[in-house]
């Protein structure tokens, strides 16, 4: 029964590949498996560094000497056709300092696999976690989050056409050796909406809901339709991960929940990752409040991911010296002016109309994307 079915697959997998088996795409490199077996040692276990529903993330090192990361579907792998082609489309055309790199690719008979550059420091993910090799400090994860912030006001803003990334996540943000962040993983990605004929511009994407448990924004989940609202709810997460090193859903308890109750009864600093060590707790409120903003439930309340940029720059600029000791500030953003600060008002409570029910945020999604590469 085995064989037949493993026979089955492959007949199918070589119907689906005969539609792309010249792939080629300008700006990546098409590599073998026998080249990717190499920089592996044959993808030999010691050279793994992470895994996912999609498959393992090896190391290899190239014939060059450039060392990569290689990310290898399994058999009946999570990350599907689709997945896998909308990465290398979007990846091809993207460059940004705060995006993931893509060098190439392997699209063999039965084989998929993307070759990224090399993040040293892994998944935030992983360094908010017993996996870290050393303590974040607050300047480090303030700098974290601005990096990731850039990263997707790119995709909003400066990309043709602009991009919701729809996955965005701690292990979705890689870290290289300095700590730069960088969003990775563009498989659930869609395109933003056009102009219509009458060159009115939809304000959002009706599309099959897709993401991560504890990330999902609860406005898309009810209504199905993906706003950059949506990713600014996700990246929201990240913040109050990035503050609390909580998970985003762990024993039944809710990131944005916990937090709000902690908030509401002037227990906030109670919640504050211990492995930040000191902290300057004006400047850990303020990022608290911008985080628990992106947290609202509903899409208006939420401040655009520039205006998340914006008030970043400003904590990071007006932190004393000492505190951001060896970790410079990332060159301002152009389009992002620091004389057009939203109000304290606009950002400082955000919790004033915040629920403590449970949300959208609380429900798992297990259906199947459908993403069309453009």
């Amino acid at each position: 029964m085995l064989k037949v079915h493993t026979r089955n697959y492959r007949a199918v997998s070589r119907r689906r590949r005969s539609s792309h088996a010249s792939l080629k795409i300008d700006g990546l490199k098409a590599f073998t498996y026998g080249e990717l077996a190499m920089a592996t040692n044959n993808f030999n276990s010691s050279t793994q560094v992470g895994e996912g529903g999609y498959g393992k993330v090896y190391k290899g090192i190239l014939a060059d000497g450039t060392v990569v990361a290689i990310k290898r579907a399994q058999e009946g792998s999570l990350q599907g056709e689709k997945e896998f082609l909308t990465e290398i489309e979007l990846l091809s055309r993207l460059h940004h300092r705060n995006l993931v790199s893509l060098i190439g690719y392997c699209d063999e008979e039965f084989e998929q696999m993307l070759v990224y550059e090399f993040m040293s420091n892994g998944t935030l993910r992983d360094c908010l976690s017993a996996k870290c090799k050393e303590p974040l400090s607050f300047a480090m994860r303030l700098r974290i989050a601005l990096g990731s912030a850039k990263g997707i006001l790119y995709l909003h803003t400066e990309a043709d056409p602009p991009i919701f990334h729809r996955d965005i996540k701690a292990s979705n943000i890689l870290l290289d050796s300095k700590y730069t962040a960088k969003v990775a993983d563009f498989g659930l990605s869609r395109l933003a909406p056009v102009p219509d004929i009458e060159g009115t511009m939809p304000a959002h994407v009706s599309t099959v809901v897709k993401g991560t448990p504890g990330y999902l924004d609860p406005e898309y989940f009810l209504t199905r339709q993906l706003t950059d609202k949506s990713d600014v709810y996700s990246l929201g997460v990240v913040f109050l991960e990035l503050l609390t090193g909580m998970q985003p859903i762990s024993r039944g308890k809710n990131i944005v929940r916990e937090v709000t109750i902690a908030y509401k009864s002037g227990m906030i600093f109670s919640v504050v990752d211990e492995g930040m060590g000191s902290y300057p707790s004006d400047y850990v409120m303020k990022f608290f409040s911008l985080a628990m903003k992106c947290c609202q439930d509903e899409t208006v309340a939420r401040p655009s991911m520039a205006e998340v940029v914006r008030e970043l720059e400003s904590i990071w600029l007006l932190m004393p010296g000492y505190i951001k000791m060896s970790y410079p500030m990332p060159m301002v953003t152009d389009a992002v002016k620091l004389d057009t600060l939203p109000s304290s008002s606009s950002m400082e409570n955000p919790l004033v109309s915040m629920s403590t029910d449970a949300s959208g945020s609380n429900l798992v999604s297990g259906v199947i994307p459908t993403i069309t590469p453009r």
